[in-house]
């Protein structure tokens, strides 16, 4: 069959089209994942988020002061991991509030429910989500957090759609995470480690229905803070 120059431009759009697509739907955080396969991985890592000298290095309290959070208010921590957060968010929103503790991991989750223990916190509820869905309520969150985790995200849009339709209308997406730059990490691998620089994860999540409000460094030469609404 002779084949038309009409014809295989339109092949050759389809083809790009699928490639498109395929690259959308995509694991595109294989690079920052490569420790948290195992279970033996994430024991390592978890000793890494509970290091005692972790308060010194990510300036919690400020984080909070900087989310300006109320009592009464329902927060996530999206990746909670070792849930090193959820005592400054639980005392932020008070025992009027709520505090969501999201992770996909459920050994995460069980040494989170052991911090919560530790610190007797009574407002927090456990959430297993999966990589695609946080699977919070829905129009139920006033503020949701990704520390240091938005960069582990496998698939960003479907994770933003989902937040997009979890965040109450007037809700907050905020994500602090390191620069895509060396030395940004400890270790000096944060170029390898790190998907996108904060411009273009800014530019990605107002590609998917968010605008921003403002950001400014948290760590100096290390992390920022980005702070989103729903458009």
């Amino acid at each position: 069959m002779k084949l038309t120059k009409d014809l295989i431009r339109r092949w050759s759009v389809l083809a790009l089209i699928l490639t498109c697509a395929s690259a959308l739907t995509a694991q595109v955080a294989e690079q920052a994942n490569q420790g948290y396969k195992t279970k033996e991985g994430r024991a390592n890592v978890a000793k890494v988020l509970s290091a005692p000298d972790r308060d010194q290095k990510q300036k919690p309290k400020e984080l909070v002061e900087a989310m300006s959070l109320k009592p009464g208010m329902v927060v996530a921590d999206i990746g909670t991991g070792v849930g090193y957060m959820l005592p400054f968010l639980s005392e932020a929103v008070g025992v009027s509030g709520r505090v969501l503790a999201e992770d996909i991991f459920p050994d995460f989750l069980d040494k989170a429910r052991g911090t919560t223990a530790e610190h007797k916190l009574s407002n927090v509820t456990f959430v297993q989500g999966t990589d695609t869905d946080p699977r919070l309520p829905e129009n139920g969150v006033d503020v949701a957090l990704a520390l240091e985790s938005y960069h582990h995200w496998d698939y960003p849009a479907k994770m933003l759609a989902a937040l997009h339709s979890q965040l109450k209308p007037s809700g907050r997406l905020i994500v602090v995470d390191y620069f895509k730059r060396p030395n940004a990490m400890p270790g000096g691998n944060a170029v390898q480690h790190i998907r996108l620089d904060e411009d273009d994860v800014i530019k990605e999540i107002e590609a998917n229905h968010f605008r921003l409000v403002s950001q400014h460094e948290h760590l100096p030469a290390s992390q920022y803070i980005a702070t989103f609404e729903r458009n």
